[in-house]
């Protein structure tokens, strides 16, 4: 699943001890596997080879360019939703011919930005978003291709913020709407419809939401064709889900297994858009503990960081496993929990030093009795990490580090306090 495992009682990362980073590069700390990262990547790419696919690495996921920079050289093109990531994208050598530009609420400046640039598609949202695209190619003299992004209805059962396929959903256009737009498409002069795209959600742990909605899509598809489109792409998004607590999620090969007869039938070429799958297990966050507290009978870790770094725990309810960097017992392989430890526990609230009641990494967590100085792992952290960390209470964001075999490095520095004023006139 990954390369982080104990070797008598200390957690390495691939060769590269990690309270050895913690010394080193300090804390909080973000720690990825760059062999994790691609063997997650190789995974999808073998599940779906039949198909030859275009796999696009869901830039929202995790952004670091040092991370990037390895995919783009491991053949993977990529997923943006803003101007920004298209940037990121390009900075990293990416060939434009195999970036997908997404997102329900593109300005025209990046729309403009993804025509000059020579994108493969556009994901267009709307019909509005059609007419706005066509504009703005023919005052650049060019025609800009896209897929038109389907809403299918389909529940995929993951939590309602993520849910990205369903009626209610701000994303795609329904299958009505979606006919209409066929006959009116014809009358833009810069545009060509070349794929349908659709993408339910994330943290998906069931393959039966993605035959359901890509057998809509495939009849739909015809209809587009009978329509007098010349669909040439099938955009399924990504969505799978990993292991963050119990062994739930599906593997690459499963879901390839159920999905690529179905996908055979619109006789479409595939581009696929993961992005939690191939990074959120190839990632920790490092955080050292700041005071051990008791109120009542509860007992509170308080670190130096919380969700000004990791905010899904307060954002989505979500689940991250927390164990010490080292332990004083030998634990040999993967990281132990409050199921396997057999050695003293106390529940604990693992929080941080941020002023919100909400500022929590785990609650009521059966841990081993912690102590200032210690340092504590925040597994399954590599994607929605860093990207969506704040400087809420003018905390300078992590450091971000990739270890290779026995070496790491620095892809991102720690941020000052001065940096976060760069842009301020107190004038």
């Amino acid at each position: 699943m990954d390369h982080f495992r104990y070797r008598h009682g200390e957690l390495y990362c691939e060769e590269v001890p990690v309270e050895r980073i913690a010394r080193e590069v300090g804390t909080p700390a973000y720690v990825y596997s760059i062999h994790t990262v691609l063997e997650h990547y190789q995974k999808i790419a073998a599940a779906f080879e039949s198909l030859h696919p275009l796999i696009c690495f869901s830039i929202k996921a995790n952004s670091a360019l040092g991370l990037l920079k390895r995919l783009r050289e491991a053949g993977s093109g990529f997923d943006v939703v803003s101007g920004g990531e298209l940037q990121r994208a390009l900075r990293v050598g990416a060939d434009p011919k195999r970036l997908v530009f997404a997102g329900v609420g593109k300005s025209d400046a990046e729309i403009r930005f993804g025509i000059e640039t020579g994108i493969l598609m556009f994901n267009a949202e709307s019909w509005e978003e059609l007419a706005n695209i066509d504009r703005i190619a023919a005052s650049e003299g060019k025609r800009a291709d896209v897929a038109l992004r389907v809403n299918p209805d389909v529940d995929p059962e993951t939590h309602t913020y993520i849910a990205t396929g369903k009626k209610e959903s701000k994303f795609g256009v329904d299958f009505v709407h979606a006919r209409g737009i066929l006959g009116e498409i014809k009358k833009l002069a810069h545009v060509r419809l070349i794929g349908i795209h659709v993408h339910i959600g994330s943290q998906i742990l069931k393959v039966d939401p993605y035959v359901e909605a890509l057998t809509k899509v495939a009849a739909f598809i015809e209809e587009v064709r009978q329509a007098g489109h010349q669909v040439e792409w099938l955009d399924m998004g990504g969505g799978f889900g990993i292991y963050y607590k119990e062994k739930a999620a599906r593997s690459a090969a499963e879901i390839a297994e159920a999905l690529v007869p179905v996908i055979q039938t619109t006789g479409c070429k595939l581009a696929l858009e993961p992005g939690r799958f191939i990074v959120g297990n190839a990632g920790i966050l490092v955080t050292r503990v700041v005071y051990r507290k008791t109120s009542g009978e509860k007992v509170f870790a308080i670190c130096d960081t919380g969700m000004n770094s990791l905010i899904r725990p307060t954002l989505y309810g979500a689940y991250h496993g927390i164990w010490p960097v080292k332990t004083d017992k030998i634990v040999e392989g993967e990281r132990p929990d409050e199921e396997r430890w057999t050695g003293q526990t106390l529940v604990t609230d693992v929080v941080g030093p941020i002023c919100e009641s909400g500022d929590f990494l785990a609650q009521d967590r059966k841990l081993p009795p912690l102590n200032p100085g210690d340092h504590l792992a925040v597994f399954s952290a590599g994607a929605y990490g860093y990207v969506m960390a704040s400087n809420y209470n003018s905390q300078p964001r992590p450091a971000e580090v990739l270890v290779d075999g026995d070496r790491y490095r620095v892809i991102t520095r720690r941020e000052t306090s001065e940096e976060l004023m760069r842009l301020e006139s107190a004038d």
